[in-house]
């Protein structure tokens, strides 16, 4: 028993010992993301946020099938993927970033090919490159 104690002890303090001699962990500093800015349009009076999502059948059908044809595109980013659709009485509002000026063209075209023309307003927004 007491042969197990002494083992436990020794893995113990080598663990510590390791731990202590390694150093910190270096990581990459990144700024912490920050969307103050984007966050504030959603703050004036009118604007369309994610909570007016219509919980009608038909409005939450219309963002199913939109969301599912922009999941169903491997060619969108991941900014893409992850947009606001927001669809009130029929209409249809994209908010968020996107990588390009063609996804931005193509989620709207996926987006008027559900809702139909003239029922999409789209306040996509191109997200500046990453370093």
């Amino acid at each position: 028993m007491r042969f197990k104690k002494y083992l436990w002890f020794a893995a113990a303090t080598a663990l510590f010992a390791a731990s202590v001699l390694a150093g910190p962990i270096q990581q990459d500093q990144q700024p912490a993301p920050d969307n103050t800015k984007a966050n504030q349009g959603d703050a004036n009076k009118g604007a369309t946020t994610a909570d007016q999502q219509k919980m009608n059948p038909a409005d939450r059908a219309t963002t199913k099938q939109i969301r599912a044809a922009l999941m169903e595109d491997k060619t969108l980013s991941t900014y893409a993927h992850n947009i606001k659709i927001i669809t009130r009485d029929g209409h249809v509002t994209l908010k968020g970033p996107v990588r390009t000026e063609d996804e931005k063209s193509a989620i709207g075209d996926k987006a008027t090919q559900v809702a139909g023309a003239g029922n999409v307003t789209n306040h996509l927004t191109i997200a500046p490159p990453t370093p």
